[in-house]
């Protein structure tokens, strides 16, 4: 994606401008088949097109707010959209009737939308200008390149067609039906994601980015199939990928082989994986049949998904070839209390990137009193609840409180969050638990706070005493420690083809994600866990400071790939043994506190 933006700069006519001049002037687009779209009551935006651009009004068309009005939400920033749309021409047609707002085929292109965030919604729906009003806007980089090169798709640009030609030679059959082209588009995508999430150290796995990872892989596996590819082919797209994008993203053809590797394991244990299923399946569809059901139960069909992977038109093509039908609806219900679980066990209610900006504007970064003490007083700088800012967290209430300083670590760098209290400034009376800590755009900490049901509440610019539960604390700093004896572990025994790819930092556990080609050995996993135990044994010093990035990196200090560093960072070292960059909290000596 393409796009540029603009906070309380410039604005909507300047936008329009740049739009222009990139269009027409630099990427050279006839201005004939360039179209403007704005929202209905955008009198100004409509203006500026015929001014700036020369735009006729017969080719400025108005359209209502599903299409032409931008918002992350029900609330927060939000405004007036315009898109700039290429017409492809009449071939592209649907018909008599075809026009821009009338239909939605293939003639009308959009290329870039500029939106004009100017606006602020409430609860009640009421729009407020914005103080500083912003511009974002997208252009997709495949659909430019489509117009460019005169093309009828993205993927019969030269992004897409490379992988795909290379597709129809694994498969040795000529694409005959539009199944088949579309399977080798999926396919073509799907490689593309798959060789940058391994390039940036993601590996197929059962959580998180691994199961993103793992799903798009194996549903490109599923295509290939159907293509009568029955063996691992996906490893041998990867180096017509690395040709197209390796000049721009070079990271990705200096780890070709490595991810090579890691999707050729991945695949293979798919292909067992559904020669396993199709097995269960079966058993599963026989035993329907004994009953004589003609409908296969939605547990079952949830079951084939869930455990081996298989999508439910897999399962329906499987029951179907045995006269069944398929449960959709239980199915359905089994998928929706999947996900129902899931977003129970959420802590808090995300908000959109934008509209955290806009509620945290003004506020100073957090001043972290954690690696010295447990306990600060600081003074209350803002209340965030219900998407707005406020003046009060009254007793009972749930909320996300700003302080000027605190010693609570916000989650981050696999490290959990503290618990803990704050309470009145003499520490005599509780106000509220704090039962998360988020780390905010621009620095500033926000702690998720219950106000105490017989308490006075808590007030903007309120004093209070933040006390950070101690026995978690140590908990999570023991755990943490131990993650980076394990690291270098690895390191020392497996060698540099083993990288991490995360970590989770409990308060009473710890799991380390790590990327390796291979397995470890019954022999190399023994080797780890003694030297981790011998370091703790021998109560090795753990010492931290800052220093510049260059000259942490001079004394071997681990960065880990994918962070960003600023120029100046904390090292967290156990003497003779590991560094690494780390802004998390640690023990001082291992073996007295691990």
């Amino acid at each position: 994606m393409l796009g540029n933006f603009s906070f309380g700069d410039y604005f909507k006519e300047e936008a329009i401008r740049y739009a222009w001049e990139f269009l027409t002037e630099v990427l050279e687009l006839p201005a004939g088949r360039l179209w403007a779209t704005v929202y209905k009551n955008d009198d100004e935006a409509a203006e500026l097109w015929r001014r700036i651009a020369g735009i006729p009004e017969s080719k400025i068309v108005r359209l209502g707010e599903d299409d032409n009005f931008w918002a992350m939400g029900d609330t927060g920033p939000c405004g007036p959209c315009s898109e700039v749309i290429f017409d492809r021409g009449e071939e592209f047609s649907c018909g008599p009737e075809c026009g821009l707002g009338k239909c939605d085929c293939d003639r009308w292109l959009e290329i870039w939308n500029l939106v004009f965030m100017q606006y602020v919604r409430d609860e009640a729906g009421k729009l407020s200008p914005l103080a500083k009003p912003s511009i974002d806007t997208g252009m997709g980089l495949e659909r430019i390149a489509s117009v460019l090169q005169g093309a009828s798709t993205n993927y019969d640009t030269d992004l897409f067609l490379p992988i795909i030609d290379k597709v129809r030679q694994i498969a040795g059959t000529p694409f005959e039906t539009q199944d088949h082209v579309f399977a080798s588009r999926v396919i073509a995508d799907h490689i593309r994601a798959c060789t940058f999430l391994a390039a940036d150290g993601v590996h197929p796995s059962n959580e998180g980015r691994g199961y993103v990872m793992r799903r798009v892989l194996r549903r490109a596996v599923r295509f290939g199939r159907m293509l009568g590819i029955q063996r691992p082919f996906m490893a041998e797209l990867v180096p017509v990928v690395v040709d197209i994008m390796g000049d721009a993203y070079p990271e990705v053809s200096t780890k070709a082989e490595y991810i090579m590797q890691i999707l050729t394991r991945d695949e293979q244990r798919f292909l067992n994986t559904l020669e396993d299923g199709q097995l269960r399946a079966a058993q599963l569809i026989a035993a329907a049949k004994q009953k004589g059901s003609k409908v296969l139960p939605g547990e079952d069909a949830f079951l084939l998904y869930d455990t081996f992977g298989f999508p439910i038109d897999l399962t329906k093509d499987m029951a179907r070839e045995h006269g069944l039908a398929v449960d959709e609806a239980e199915f359905a219900r089994a998928l929706e209390e999947q996900r129902r679980r899931s977003r129970k066990a959420q802590r808090h209610v995300s908000y959109d990137a934008a509209q955290m900006v806009e509620l945290v504007k003004g506020i100073e970064p957090t001043v972290f009193t954690g690696y010295e003490s447990l306990e600060t007083q600081g003074e209350v700088v803002a209340i965030i609840a219900g998407g707005s800012r406020q003046t009060e967290v009254e007793p009972g209430d749930e909320a996300m409180v700003a302080l000027d300083r605190t010693p609570f670590y916000a989650t981050g760098g696999g490290q959990e969050h503290d618990t803990g209290v704050l309470l009145s400034v003499d520490g005599e009376q509780v106000l509220a638990e704090v039962t998360d800590v988020l780390e905010g755009p621009n620095g500033v900490v926000l702690h998720v706070v219950k106000a105490i049901d017989s308490g006075p509440g808590i007030v903007a610019g309120q004093p209070v005493y933040a006390k950070v539960d101690k026995e978690r604390r140590d908990g999570l700093r023991r755990h943490h420690t131990a993650t980076h004896l394990l690291h270098k572990a690895l390191k020392q025994v497996v060698g540099d083809e083993a990288h991490q790819a995360g970590s989770l930092v409990e308060e009473s556990y710890l799991r380390f994600d790590f990327s390796c080609p291979r397995a470890l050995s019954d022999e190399e996993l023994e080797s780890v866990q003694k030297m981790v135990n011998k370091m703790i044994m021998e109560d090795v010093p753990v010492i931290t400071y800052e220093t510049s990035l260059e000259d942490a990196r001079q004394r071997g200090a681990i960065a880990l790939f994918g962070e960003k560093y600023g120029d100046k960072v904390r090292v967290v070292e156990a003497e003779g043994f590991s560094a690494e960059l780390c802004g998390g909290t640690h023990v001082s000596v291992s073996y007295t506190h691990l």
